[in-house]
């Protein structure tokens, strides 16, 4: 069996064998097969797709390229959840600590910047000292211990994943449903939680552009989790304008701070609580997702989702005392607000537009290994449906340069239109999927 036939096989559009995608996967984990062929792999499943059964195969080989944890030796209840990438989402910083305020443990590994988003891993590195890398071993023993972890993936935990991940961020080959589903529940099936909660994004600032698309996403990744013997629960949820008003690695935290404090914008918080409130419900089997979403609301208003944050902090070796005092973020050189030109209402915030102006600041990668600059990004002070008159705070650039800022300000000024009429806001959930 070669590569080269796998590569061509799939891009003439025929169905790969379970035995084909492991071949594969072994290779290219153990360093046999490059990386060229393995972009040129992704890109054939860009133009090509797979199968339900392809899609299946390839989860479980990624999975079982590493070890396979199961959480059930080490806590009596455990849940984990993922995001598909938003503009602003800064949730898992939030909902972590609020489910395990609430007695369920969470072991979550996360990613750092893929495509046009921020990298949860990017975000928590803004609090100086906070490692990300840990063993499986630290990962089981803080899992017991502290009740929750946030952590790269560990070099023993779906390393095909790792490797895939990174090549695709910087390749063009993002979007490929069969590849998110695979990337996604490999590392959930890798780390041994028995429930998922999968946060689906959909709108002009996500990967899934419809309804119709995310619906398929979250179908498929149910389906797969079905297979991998996982309890999953997708929750499609609107990305048209950023969740929350901040975007940017430092400026998140800080978000996410506040609404651990019980504040924060509106929105987020609400969407804390329906993630959390799933997560919470299904760890336990209950269907009784309002019941739990009380309980999450009550560790946000009473200091114990706070005070769990902090556990997690200093359990990893960052400074909580950022935490306390979120002025000791990084904070950017040049801030300028911009207001706006004309009276109205919002009618749109083009999400991926404040995400790609965010990038182009430096809080995300052009390339594989790019440094990130905590301290810049973009804090939107309206949402749709919003009423507005001239001279109205509209968005707040944070720069490290005034090149960088009036590139910023440029674009996103076309990033938000307006109407004389009133404007009604999005739905916020679409649909819920799974048991």
């Amino acid at each position: 069996m070669r590569a080269i036939d796998i590569i061509i096989k799939k891009r003439d559009g025929e169905e790969l064998s379970r035995e084909e995608i492991n071949f594969f996967i072994e290779g290219f984990t153990r360093g046999e097969i490059p990386d060229y062929q393995a972009v040129a792999w992704a890109m054939a499943v860009y133009f090509q797709g797979m199968t339900i059964q392809e899609t299946a195969d390839l989860t479980l080989a990624m999975a079982a390229s590493g070890d396979q944890l199961d959480l059930t030796e080490i806590v009596q209840v455990s849940v984990d959840k993922h995001s598909t990438g938003g503009v602003g989402d800064k949730t898992t910083l939030v909902v972590l600590p609020a489910v395990a305020a609430c007695g369920v443990s969470v072991g979550k590994m996360s990613g750092r910047s893929l495509g046009f988003t921020v990298g949860t891993l990017d975000k928590i590195e803004s609090i100086p000292g906070y490692r990300v890398d840990i063993t499986t071993e630290q990962f089981l023993t803080q899992l017991r211990d502290v009740g929750m972890v946030l952590c790269s993936q560990t070099v023993d935990l779906a390393p095909a994943d790792g490797k895939l991940y990174a090549l695709r961020d910087v390749t063009g080959t993002v979007p490929p449903i069969p590849l998110i589903v695979s990337s996604v529940m490999s590392k959930k099936i890798a780390a041994g939680a028995p429930a998922v909660v999968l946060d689906v994004k959909v709108g002009v600032g996500a990967f899934m552009r419809t309804v119709e698309e995310a619906v398929e996403l979250s179908q498929l990744m149910v389906e797969v989790g079905r297979r991998g013997d996982r309890r999953v629960v997708a929750l499609i949820t609107d990305m048209n304008q950023p969740l929350g008003y901040a975007v940017g690695n430092a400026l998140e935290v800080r978000e996410a701070i506040e609404t651990l404090r019980g504040e924060g914008p509106k929105d987020f918080r609400e969407h804390c609580l329906l993630v959390a409130g799933h997560m919470l419900a299904l760890a336990h089997g209950s269907e009784d997702v309002q019941a739990s979403q009380r309980l999450i609301e009550e560790s946000l208003d009473n200091g114990s989702a706070f005070e769990k944050f902090k556990e997690l902090v200093v359990a990893q070796g960052g400074d909580v005392g950022v935490v306390e005092d979120p002025e000791q973020l990084p904070r950017a050189s040049v801030i300028e607000t911009v207001a706006t030109s004309q009276a109205g209402y919002i009618e749109g915030i083009h999400a991926q537009e404040v995400a790609l102006t965010t990038m182009g600041l430096g809080a995300g990668r052009a390339v594989k290994g790019d440094p990130i600059d905590h301290s810049v990004g973009v804090v939107v002070h309206r949402k749709i449906g919003d009423r507005v008159e001239r001279g109205d705070s509209l968005f707040t650039v944070h720069a490290n340069s005034e090149d960088q800022r009036d590139a910023a300000v440029k674009r996103l000024v076309q990033a938000f239109s307006f109407s004389d009429e009133e404007v009604k806001p999005p739905l916020h959930l679409y649909e819920a999927i799974g048991p």
